[in-house]
């Protein structure tokens, strides 16, 4: 009963909401609340590039709060410790299957705790690795090599996990290239401009595709 409940108010929110986003809040001593100017400039870039009209200001909302139904697009990042309890993780997983999508951006260094937490949210699906010819890299704007390295961090290649369901994408994790950072203020990391426009494009990418699907 409780599930179908979620599921209503799941509905019913983003049929009034369609175009919203919020941040992930969770638990376990990491900082979620990392790259604080990272969002509302990509939510302004995407209301400029692709037609969105999402709020200037993302909200934020727990893991195991039924706000998160509110929002068709939920986005995690930090650098530390991630903890999920069986009652969030549960809450998360019916979320994702109900139709949202979860974007987790490494803000370097949640990797391993990440990959520790996923399965007590999907004990049954792994993560894996997109093909560069994946759609969300066709968007409206093309990344023919799959997801742009924007910070060298461990000087990896950059990568872009998912989780699917019944070929859907649910989770999107990218790893080794910090969109988040290149979202900020120029400021902040003093990126060059293309490197910046590289992420917000990625990230404008990213919504449009989760919008769409």
């Amino acid at each position: 009963m409780r599930q179908l409940t979620l599921l209503l108010v799941f509905f019913c929110a983003v049929t009034g909401a369609a175009q919203e986003i919020a941040i992930l809040k969770y638990n376990g001593g990491g900082d979620w609340y990392a790259n604080p100017t990272a969002l509302p400039n990509l939510i302004q870039f995407c209301n400029e590039n692709i037609d969105t009209e999402i709020s200037e200001k993302p909200k934020t909302v727990e893991v195991g709060s039924n706000a998160i139904y509110q929002y068709p697009f939920l986005h995690m990042t930090g650098h530390g410790n991630i903890y999920f309890s069986q009652e969030e993780a549960s809450n998360l997983r019916t979320y994702l299957l109900s139709g949202g999508f979860l974007h987790i951006d490494d803000n370097y260094g949640m990797e391993p705790y990440l990959r520790k937490e996923l399965p007590k949210v999907f004990p049954d699906k792994e993560l894996v690795e997109l093909p560069g010819d994946h759609p969300i890299f066709t968007q409206k704007f093309n990344f023919p090599e799959g997801l742009p390295k924007i910070h060298e961090h461990d000087g990896k290649r950059p990568q872009a996990f998912g989780i699917f369901h019944e070929n859907r994408l649910l989770l999107l994790f990218t790893y080794e290239s910090d969109l988040g950072d290149g979202w900020e203020d120029p400021a902040v990391h003093n990126d060059p401009q293309d490197v910046r426009q590289k992420a917000l494009q990625m990230g404008a990418n990213i919504i449009q595709y989760a919008f769409k699907n």
